[in-house]
């Protein structure tokens, strides 16, 4: 006699352009059909969708904003019963928190996607100094917070009040394919760089502006992304006269291009959750110099291996300098690092063991 699948609901807020989307979609599709079933419930619009999702089951409620999918959430619970709902980001993990006093009998997992006590302080205009208490509250009702990074797991213990026990520490893991470029460095062609991300405060683009404007050989810098922070960020580049030096691209499907093409990824955030954009660099073999910041950094780069990690703008530079001028990554090593420890089988093998031990608890 077979057993039963487990059911479970991944709730994203939309399959736009976006790291927390992609992951859970990703993990949506990957797990084994032979013991979970399912269902993807996406709360905006199927014309909105920019990944190729298949093998999973896809629900749209079409709805323009969160709070106005609440009905049709919890029709979905009601009619569906799942055994376990995984959701993702604070907003939308605060909701279905507060949902779940209703549906005692289904599992509740939250996947937090930054570490949200220095998100606050870098995004003025961010909600979550207004919501910490709710968020407080929120997480106290689920049954479980997934974390990307021990940095998050931390903040989550530390500044929101969760449980230590009701933690569960996975990492993201590398969603394609990708293999390493086999290219060498062209040392007669200006510097490569590049950085892809959402133009956004937190994300650190006017200190990457400072640094690439004190370079003094030929580069040329890829900054793909878009965002609230554009007109100050392209204003900054204009005064600091390097426009020449750059190519700024809104959104492209074709990230791994420029991402080959690159000789180095630079991130300048002043917070991450775990930043998806750097295990891809690595997995095509360009290394990252990366600010130090909190959201799992340093559990991505290995110095002198896969990059670097710098403190301040000057570091940066000299870093920068160094690596034009003695190019030593090897592509293969480069993705070595991060493929040994991210790779989709072991992380989706991490996601399965939760939900088991999950549906356990509510057999006992």
């Amino acid at each position: 006699m077979n057993k039963q699948k487990i059911k479970i609901t991944f709730i994203i807020p939309s399959l736009v352009a976006g790291g927390a989307e992609r992951i859970l979609s990703f993990v949506a599709q990957n797990v084994d059909k032979n013991k979970f079933q399912p269902v993807l419930l996406v709360l905006g619009f199927k014309k909105d969708t920019v990944y190729d999702v298949k093998d999973v089951d896809i629900i749209y409620l079409n709805k323009e904003r969160t709070i106005k999918a609440v009905f049709g959430i919890i029709k979905h619970f009601k009619y569906k019963k799942p055994d376990i709902v995984v959701s993702c980001i604070y907003h939308l993990n605060t909701l279905i928190a507060f949902l779940s006093i209703g549906f005692p009998k289904i599992k509740f997992v939250a996947r937090e996607a930054n570490v949200l006590s220095v998100l606050a302080e870098h995004d003025k205009e961010s909600r979550l100094k207004l919501m910490k208490k709710l968020i407080i509250k929120g997480y106290k009702l689920v049954d479980c917070v997934i974390c990307q990074s021990r940095d998050m797991q931390e903040d989550m213990v530390t500044n929101y009040g969760v449980d230590i026990y009701k933690t569960e520490l996975i990492n993201n893991p590398i969603t394609n394919n990708y293999s390493p470029k086999t290219e060498a460095r062209n040392i007669n062609k200006p510097l490569q760089i590049i950085t892809v991300g959402r133009l956004s405060k937190e994300k650190g683009h006017e200190r990457i502006i400072e640094t690439l404007s004190k370079l003094q050989f030929p580069f040329h810098y890829f900054m793909i992304g878009d965002g609230n922070e554009k007109e100050k960020i392209l204003k900054l580049i204009h005064n600091k006269g390097i426009e020449k030096h750059i190519t700024q691209i809104d959104y492209t499907k074709d990230v791994e291009t420029y991402l080959r093409k690159s000789e180095v990824f630079l991130l300048g955030s002043y917070s991450e959750g775990f930043p998806n954009v750097l295990i891809e660099s690595c997995v095509v073999g360009t290394p990252v110099i990366a600010f130090n910041a909190p959201g799992g950094i340093n559990e991505i780069i290995e110095a002198g291996k896969n990059g670097f990690i710098v403190d301040t703008i000057e570091e940066c530079v000299n870093s920068i300098t160094k690596l034009n001028e003695n190019f030593t990554f090897s592509p293969n090593e480069v993705n070595e690092v991060v493929l040994r420890k991210y790779n989709s089988k072991k992380i989706i093998d991490q996601y399965e063991n939760l939900f088991i031990k999950l549906t356990r608890k509510n057999a006992i």
